[in-house]
């Protein structure tokens, strides 16, 4: 059973695609100390997103995403024999954010467990790197989740790795996951991702 999961999880990894795009909206540094990465307004750019579900390595979940005014609405339902995770990812981008800490979300969720995920072009080997973050939602209600850049781990195919730590000032992708080890429907609503905590400007000498 293990190796036909790690052949799954080889299968997966390969049918990942990562073409150019855009980079994300950085409209200024509002009075917080954030700044507004995307909107999902009308004047936000197309990141590209796209939908990646475990049925690339024989699973069953199914989910999608749509954009509405201000809004992405991630939703789907989740099948665990197969695989058991859902994902939306964006294209790659160049983006610097050494300057702040971590990334904010402000998402209405649905009670179920989340995944953030971060790309660089860090490599384990020849595989690419991903850095995965975990938040909690609460069902119906709108909340801000703040996820320190410290919280992000690496990861390759599903395999949590000790190193490389993520590097913020090399960020490629964006990415959206639920892979919470259930089964069943799935829906959060997503309206802004920003990136928090920007360090005050050192003195001039």
């Amino acid at each position: 059973m293990c190796t036909d999961y790690r052949r799954r999880a080889l299968i997966f990894g390969l049918l990942l695609m990562t073409l150019p795009g855009p980079a994300p909206h950085a409209s200024g540094t509002d009075t917080g100390g954030a700044l507004l990465l995307t909107d999902f307004a009308a004047d936000s750019p197309d990141l590209g997103w796209y939908v990646q579900n475990d049925n690339v390595m024989g699973g069953r979940s199914k989910g999608g995403f749509k954009l509405e005014p201000g809004t992405l609405i991630f939703a789907g339902s989740t099948n665990t024999d197969g695989g058991g995770f859902s994902s939306i990812r964006t294209q790659p981008f160049k983006l610097d954010l050494s300057n702040y800490t971590g990334i904010e979300l402000r998402v209405q969720g649905d009670g179920r467990r989340y995944i953030w995920q971060l790309q660089t072009n860090a490599l384990y080997r020849r595989y690419r790197v991903s850095y995965w973050a975990a938040f909690e939602t609460r069902a119906g209600e709108w909340s801000t989740v703040q996820i320190p850049f410290t919280k992000f781990y690496p990861q390759v195919r599903g395999f949590k790795l000790d190193e490389p730590a993520l590097d913020p000032s090399q960020i490629t992708e964006f990415g959206l996951y639920i892979y919470d080890n259930k089964d069943g429907p799935f829906e959060l609503r997503l309206d802004s991702v920003k990136a928090y905590g920007a360090a005050a400007p050192k003195p001039a000498d």
